[in-house]
């Protein structure tokens, strides 16, 4: 259960750090490649704060924040009982636990978040990976929480 949980992190993070490294070699020194006309642009964006851009230069703050939370996280990954519904929650808490993991390297080691993806179709924060992880995981955490786990 937890050698998978931490390979799924790994994976994660590292699909992450893959695309995080290729946004900062082949997108920032063009700054922005349209994909897909009306939909989908590369916009290369050092974010300095939280999602979507809010703090900015909270650094520190975040960096501990973060690291409580991945606490938290990983004290309730290890009470939940092993069954098929608390396995989907495990899988939301690898989710968050990665999105976290890679932004909170870019925040020790650059001191921004690589935000890369921007929807153009309308008007949102440029995001990336991780932020997806982290939202994606959310989401089914917070749907298996109200409707799916009795206890």
């Amino acid at each position: 259960m937890y050698i998978a949980g931490v390979l799924g992190i790994v994976f994660l993070v590292a699909f992450d750090r893959w695309t995080k490294y290729l946004a900062l070699v082949k997108l920032k020194p063009v700054k922005n490649i349209t994909v897909i006309e009306g939909f989908l642009d590369l916009t290369f964006v050092e974010n300095r704060g939280a999602a979507f851009g809010m703090m900015q230069g909270a650094r520190w703050f975040f960096v501990v924040l973060t690291l409580g939370v991945l606490a938290v996280i990983l004290y309730y990954y290890r009470k939940l009982p092993v069954n098929r519904t608390y396995n989907i929650v495990r899988g939301c808490l690898v989710f968050i636990s990665a999105g976290a993991i890679g932004n909170l390297i870019d925040r020790l080691f650059s001191g921004y978040v690589i935000d890369f993806l921007e929807v153009t179709f309308i008007s949102f924060p440029v995001f990336n990976a991780a932020d997806i992880f982290v939202v994606c995981g959310t989401v089914v955490f917070a749907y298996m929480l109200l409707f799916r786990m009795k206890d």
